[in-house]
């Protein structure tokens, strides 16, 4: 399962942990919860449809989507372990 740690503002809490199940299932908790393996870091900040990000492993990217938000969050790439995953 992958695990999102982003700490910014634009999103429903200014830190929270996304989790992404392998059925393709997400939901997020408020707070900390973090990733057992952490696979990269990054940055992004959203701005109107257009999305920049800068990551670690996969570099400089940008692309657009539909909807119109503001967002500057940074961020923590990990997999989190079923067993050990905390329940919503």
């Amino acid at each position: 399962m992958k695990a999102y740690v982003e700490i910014g503002f634009g999103n429903r809490w200014f830190v929270r942990t996304e989790f992404e199940t392998n059925e393709g299932v997400e939901y997020e908790l408020r707070g900390i919860h973090g990733p057992d393996r952490i696979d990269s870091v990054y940055v992004r900040l959203w701005i109107g449809r257009r999305v920049w990000i800068a990551d670690a492993r996969q570099g400089l990217r940008s692309y657009r989507k539909p909807g119109r938000k503001l967002k500057a969050v940074f961020g923590i790439r990990g997999t989190v372990s079923d067993s050990a995953r905390p329940h919503k």
